[in-house]
């Protein structure tokens, strides 16, 4: 069944109200048939009793002029002592009747002629014989028809009844859907501030509520794609401004030949922020496309950890700041080397670009019953509570602390989380036992999923 739920509703319960008025009518028919024959053989009874009672002469009055009438609603008829019968009922009175009122008893059965049902009753009369009589219950049947006139208008009534309660149904319950469809497309079009007035029925406000939350989070993150883009734009606008500012110079030749040399050393700074950051947004943009590649194989991470202070020896050199790997037991697990160096340089470089001359930047692994735990600690200014709880929400730390201290591009630690449960793992930031951030990766003994799976 097609159609608005409206219609839907109103026809299916005029369906059912007419399935049950005719189930009704149906189980009514030999109800009032049965009823009719009841109230016969009643009144056949009745005046079966009343003849046996009155006196012989008033009693053989009453079946001579009753069977001279021949009135077919009134059979009479006399079993004389020796068993002979009659009277306009005598025919309905065959051995067996007979035989039962002449023992005395009396006697209330059906018996079929030329294929009609009479109903007959028979009672004894002192001094021996009875008197029988007899009522074709087709010509009592006629008594239904009024009453089944009346039930069916009952029916009819109740009929009209199920009709308007299925308009006013129909419209009760479609009213509300109707509601949350207009507020589905609201919600396609762009309107995120969708209120509702409780509905009664609990599986409608589910829905509602449902809507209103889908409302909310996209609203919440509407808004965060466009900090998300504001803050790219911001990011962006710096070395392409200084980009566009020294090609102009050099265009124009307003740059003597003894500062080519800076110049081109800025102008290539500039450009690498500029890769480094087209490359954090590449790098998050596949791994929340889940299409980030996963090779794992066995991996000493100890050794990892020693291959990553090389790579960033000579900038923490430069930096003033010492890059060490603690001493210690090695940790093997089964992931993907590539993507744990790169969550590891991640931190490095976030440590490095808030550590000042003179600190050091500790790498440390520790083996456990549920993997290995990678540690990046510094002793840099460190971060509050709240800093701590949002830290791998992307910008919110470049957010705060833009105008305070260097800051990159608000994705890293964002990506450095996303990469870390692609591992099946986790990542973790705490605050320093002697100032600082300590951050930890949590990695499991095999990544799920890649169990038996060899390096690609």
């Amino acid at each position: 069944m097609k159609g608005p739920l409206r219609r839907i509703i109103t026809r299916t319960t005029m369906l059912v109200a007419v399935v049950a008025v005719v189930a009704t009518a149906a189980a009514a028919l030999p109800l009032l048939q049965a009823v009719d024959v009841s109230a016969a053989r009643a009144a056949v009874a009745t005046q079966a009793d009343r003849l046996a009672a009155a006196s012989p002469d008033a009693r053989n009055a009453v079946v001579a002029g009753l069977s001279a009438l021949s009135d077919p609603d009134a059979l009479v008829a006399l079993v004389d002592a020796d068993g002979s019968v009659h009277g306009s009922a005598a025919s309905l009175v065959d051995a067996q009747v007979r035989e039962q009122v002449t023992a005395g008893a009396d006697v209330s059965t059906t018996v079929h002629r030329d294929r009609a049902a009479y109903a007959v009753e028979a009672r004894p009369v002192a001094g021996g014989g009875a008197v029988v009589v007899g009522q074709d219950l087709r010509r009592v049947r006629s008594l239904g028809v009024d009453i089944l006139g009346r039930v069916g208008l009952a029916l009819a009534i109740g009929f009209a009844a199920a009709a308007v309660a299925a308009l006013i149904a129909s419209r009760r319950l479609s009213r509300p859907l109707a509601g949350l469809a207009a507020a589905a497309r609201r919600i396609a079009g762009g309107d995120r501030r969708i209120v509702f007035t409780a509905s009664p029925v609990d599986e409608i406000r589910d829905v509602e509520r449902s809507l209103e939350a889908v409302g909310a989070a996209l609203a919440h993150s509407e808004s965060r794609q466009r900090e998300f883009l504001l803050s790219v734009s911001h990011e962006l606008r710096t070395p392409m401004t200084a980009i566009r500012g020294y090609a102009s110079a050099l265009r124009d030749g307003l740059v003597p030949p003894s500062r080519l040399a800076e110049v081109g050393e800025t102008l290539d700074a500039e450009a690498a922020r500029l890769s480094a950051f087209t490359d954090d947004l590449l790098a998050l943009a596949r791994l929340e496309a889940d299409d980030f590649p996963i090779r794992p194989r066995d991996v000493e991470l100890r050794a990892l950890l020693a291959d990553a202070e090389a790579a960033w020896r000579a900038a923490a050199d430069t930096a003033g700041v010492a890059v060490v790997v603690d001493a210690g037991a090695d940790a093997a697990v089964s992931t993907d080397p590539l993507r744990v160096r790169q969550v590891v340089d991640g931190l490095v470089e976030n440590a490095l670009r808030v550590s000042a001359a003179g600190t050091r930047i500790r790498l440390d692994v520790v083996a456990d019953a549920d993997g290995a735990v990678i540690s990046v600690a510094d002793t840099g200014p460190g971060l509050s509570d709240d800093d701590l709880a949002h830290a791998f929400e992307r910008g919110v730390l470049r957010d705060r602390y833009r105008d305070v201290r260097r800051v990159g591009s608000g994705l890293g630690l964002s990506i450095a989380a996303r990469l870390t449960e692609r591992l099946g793992g986790r990542i973790s930031a705490h605050a320093g036992a002697h100032g600082g951030t300590v951050f930890r990766i949590a990695l499991p003994p095999a990544i799920r999923g890649f169990e038996g799976a060899g390096p690609e």
